[in-house]
């Protein structure tokens, strides 16, 4: 008899019926992709990279090929070879860095002076309804006027040296950055300042803590905007009575019927645009480095 219940004791797993606990079956992970499988789609990557870096090569050497077979006029456009010589001159004789730091100072002071008035008032449009109500209509019938227009009235106004070409960059760069930031300020998350009041936060604490961060973004792309506006609108002012600048170049080239030089100058111009952009998407990319 205690062999019989030692036996039954020691084999409980007998009794099997409608009490026996399942445990779950454990979540199925995501199929993970193998190496093989990923480096198709990588290789795809490299090869669109690829061909964004080849075809501006393609196109300057069709370009060269063209001018060295005749199909392309010297007189009408020169070949990549005689642009990068007119280049190699400038550079030598040091009329293109004279160029380069009279332009860009006429940039820097245009955006100083454009930046300061367009985040400003963007600012108060963007803080106050009764800014909005008397800023914002002379701001958009402004923006409404093409600035270039007024070349002849700031020559009659201010006359024929920097102050004229510093103030039309100025007025080009400013609507960008105005309403960047109005529309910036205008869109932070209300329940932030709400917030910011439970905490009891002054006006300096909300605006260093929660405007700033907020609109830095969309500010940092209206800056953006504005730098190339601010060479677009340099480009034609310099064509205007100027002594000294890449303008000045263009035009001392014009009267020699240096078309290579002219050339070599608009690709300064785009050169500097796109050197400028890259600068303010580095200096977005460190500034909202928060985000990522």
């Amino acid at each position: 008899m205690a062999f019989r219940c030692r036996q039954i004791i020691a084999s409980p797993c007998d009794f099997k019926g409608s009490h026996s606990v399942t445990t779950p079956a454990a979540p199925a992970s995501a199929p993970v992709l193998p190496a093989a499988s990923r480096a198709p789609a990588h290789r795809r990557n490299r090869c669109w990279t690829l061909v964004r870096w080849a075809s501006p090569v393609v196109l300057l050497a069709l370009w060269q090929l063209g001018s060295a077979i005749g199909v392309i006029p010297q007189e009408v456009l020169p070949a990549p070879s005689l642009i990068a010589e007119a280049g190699v001159e400038l550079v030598g004789n040091g009329q293109l860095a004279d160029a380069l730091r009279v332009s860009g100072l006429r940039v820097v002071e245009g955006l100083a002076l454009g930046g300061l008035a367009g985040v400003g008032l963007g600012a108060a449009v963007g803080l106050s309804r009764w800014a909005e109500a008397t800023v914002d209509p002379p701001m958009q019938m402004l923006r409404a006027l093409p600035h270039l227009g007024l070349i002849p009235l700031f020559i009659l106004w201010f006359g024929i040296g920097e102050l004229p070409k510093v103030l039309l960059v100025a007025l080009g760069v400013s609507f960008p950055l105005y309403l960047n930031t109005f529309s910036a300020i205008r869109q932070v998350d209300s329940k932030l300042f709400e917030t910011a009041d439970v905490l009891g936060f002054s006006f300096r604490q909300r605006f260093s803590h929660i405007i700033i961060p907020s609109a830095a973004p969309q500010v940092l792309v209206g800056l953006r905007q504005s730098l190339a506006i601010a060479w677009l609108t340099l480009i034609v002012a310099e064509q205007i009575n100027a002594d000294t600048g890449i303008g000045f170049l263009i035009n001392n080239a014009r009267d020699f019927l240096r078309i290579d030089i002219i050339i070599f100058g608009l690709v300064v111009y785009a050169l500097l645009g796109i050197v400028t952009d890259a600068l303010v998407r580095a200096m977005e990319r460190r500034a909202l480095r928060y985000r990522s």
